[in-house]
């Protein structure tokens, strides 16, 4: 998701210790010599499944652990749960690109995982997604995990949803909801979404740090428990009341002059593709003040940008709190930029969401917001 450089010329006083699981003996080979010449990293040990990860957790006390998302006896899933039970502590998956496998992901993403790499396809691109794995396992040596009990559980209001979605074309005068998120983000947008209620009269698009073939796990995920639609957005999309947007894993998401969405793949913002700030921008050009801008749990900057705009037109811009962010690194850029009109934990931002958008129409766009 949120990824940057890191060295490894880098001297640490206290390296990040790893211990990697996977049942490919190829993978826990390369994974050892690759990240065990990391300045920063130290590889205590190395598991063949998960019931041999949780014998060695307590005895090892790793600071971080790789686990392969498909694994025979104990899976990947199974094990990230006992993990998150017993020894709560950052994992990174290493996953498929397939779409079983991008499905089970995202499940481990919202179970507590913090980040995931693609698993290499052959030994040609391991060093790419080495180096990936590494600065993933820096950043995910930094992040909060809280005991599963502390783990969203999914909303009433999700869990009785019945009846048929629907999606009608979005009024001038009905807000625009951009939610911005990366590291955390999968578990935070599994709490926010389905608590949104089916009458929201408001667009919604998320813009999740993801790449290409997982975003639309994730839409399909979301979608099962929501009372809103929610797909992966393509080109010629529109801004729709009833419905969530997705931007897609490896594009960037804009709005041309109809309104209608287009990708591309343009260079990285922020050294990630979807960026938060381009999307937002992108929005907020068109529809100005009438935008509620929500930046969730992430490492990095991204969205700043953006919300600093909105901000300045008089638009509305909630942050998630510190106290509940895996990362806390974008909110806070945007609460350091003083962009922010309202800091709220997890549990309250989709309260905040309906609360600002049914300010906002009661009003006719001359209440932003009533947060």
């Amino acid at each position: 998701m949120d990824f940057g450089q890191v060295s490894a010329k880098q001297p640490s006083r206290n390296p990040i210790k790893v211990l990697i699981v996977d049942d490919s003996a190829f993978m826990r080979y390369s994974i050892s010599q690759y990240l065990g010449a990391h300045s920063e990293l130290q590889i205590i040990g190395t598991a063949h499944d998960g019931q041999e990860a949780l014998e060695l957790i307590p005895k090892l006390k790793p600071d971080v652990v790789t686990l392969d998302v498909e694994m025979p006896h104990l899976d990947g899933l199974s094990t990230l749960r006992r993990i998150m039970s017993e020894f709560p502590m950052p994992v990174i998956m290493i996953s498929s690109l397939t779409k079983e496998g991008a499905a089970e992901t995202i499940q481990a993403l919202t179970l507590g995982a913090v980040d995931f790499v693609e698993k290499p396809v052959d030994r040609i691109n391991i060093r790419k997604v080495m180096d990936e794995t590494a600065v993933k396992i820096v950043n995910a040596a930094r992040a909060r995990i809280r005991p599963v009990s502390f783990l969203p559980t999914q909303p009433a209001a999700a869990a009785q949803f019945s009846g048929d979605k629907r999606v009608r074309p979005r009024r001038k005068s009905e807000p625009v909801v951009v939610i911005g998120t990366s590291t955390g983000g999968p578990r935070a947008l599994h709490q926010v979404i389905p608590a949104l209620p089916a009458d929201l009269e408001a667009a919604v698009v998320v813009i999740q740090h993801m790449p290409a073939g997982f975003t639309r796990s994730l839409a399909e995920r979301l979608n099962m428990i929501s009372n809103l639609a929610v797909k992966e957005a393509q080109p010629g999309d529109t801004l729709d009341v009833g419905q969530v947007l997705i931007a897609p894993g490896g594009f960037h998401m804009m709005l041309d002059d109809r309104s209608q969405v287009t990708l591309n793949q343009n260079p990285p913002v922020h050294g990630v593709r979807p960026a938060v700030d381009v999307t937002l921008t992108s929005i907020v050009q068109q529809y100005g003040k009438s935008v509620i801008a929500v930046i969730l749990t992430g490492m990095g900057r991204d969205g700043t940008n953006g919300s600093v705009l909105l901000h300045s037109l008089g638009g509305c811009v909630i942050a998630e709190d510190e106290s509940s962010c895996v990362v806390w690194g974008m909110p806070r850029s945007v609460v350091e930029a003083k962009a922010a009109d309202a800091v709220y934990p997890l549990t309250e931002i989709a309260p905040a969401i309906e609360k600002a958008v049914k300010a906002y129409n009661s009003s006719g766009g001359s209440k932003l917001y009533g947060i």
